[in-house]
């Protein structure tokens, strides 16, 4: 049986790392960022509009109307966001079918279902993903604590309610996934080893 590996993460609790070592280590692909330009050749959509797609709720989306310019056909904004998603849908199955592999976010777990992945969340305590997010901010980012721990916030609960939107589950429930790993000040190099024997 191959191997298909998905992984749900809070931001900045170091998910992306966690399955681009577990690739490196079980020598199997790794998709992330790749997905969202396939999806903007195949759509047709620009790359930033595809990103902004899929890290919002789409309820976020749709164009506020009021009075008489009310639509009541098809919207097109919401249009393009099933687009969007049917294309990350279809390719998410391509590439489970093409070669064993880990994918990152994308609600993998739900469209994977039936392949029976191994489906990890990563989560951590706020205070490292702090740390973590500070470390790896570009040198031009200035947030303050409070600001920083909005937007930590911020990003998961557009990450939650995306998820929710499109798949009816509830992201981050631990029903939802194989396993769940807790990467406050764990040393993930050492703890994606780990997981690689549990894989294997």
């Amino acid at each position: 049986m191959g191997k298909i590996i998905t992984i749900g993460r809070e931001f900045g609790s170091g998910g992306r790392e966690v399955g681009k070592r577990l690739s490196d280590e079980l020598g199997i692909a790794y998709y992330d960022n790749e997905i969202i330009t396939e999806i903007a050749k195949r759509t047709k959509l620009a790359e930033g509009y595809v990103q902004h797609v899929m890290e919002n709720s789409p309820s976020t989306l749709m164009p506020i109307t009021i009075g008489r310019t009310f639509y009541m056909g098809v919207d097109p904004v919401m249009e393009q966001n099933n687009a969007v998603y049917r294309e990350q849908s279809l390719l998410v199955q391509e590439l489970a079918e093409k070669s064993d592999c880990v994918i990152v976010g994308r609600s993998a777990d739900y469209i994977l279902r039936d392949k029976d992945p191994l489906r990890l969340f990563i989560y951590a305590d706020m205070e490292s993903r702090m740390e973590r997010c500070r470390k790896r901010a570009p040198e031009q980012e200035h947030f303050t604590d409070k600001e920083l721990r909005r937007h930590i916030q911020d990003v998961d609960k557009k990450r939650s309610k995306y998820y929710q939107f499109f798949t009816g589950q509830t992201w981050g429930d631990k029903l939802n996934y194989d396993l769940c790993i807790n990467t406050s000040g764990a040393d993930i190099e050492a703890l994606v080893k780990v997981i690689a024997k549990l894989v294997k």
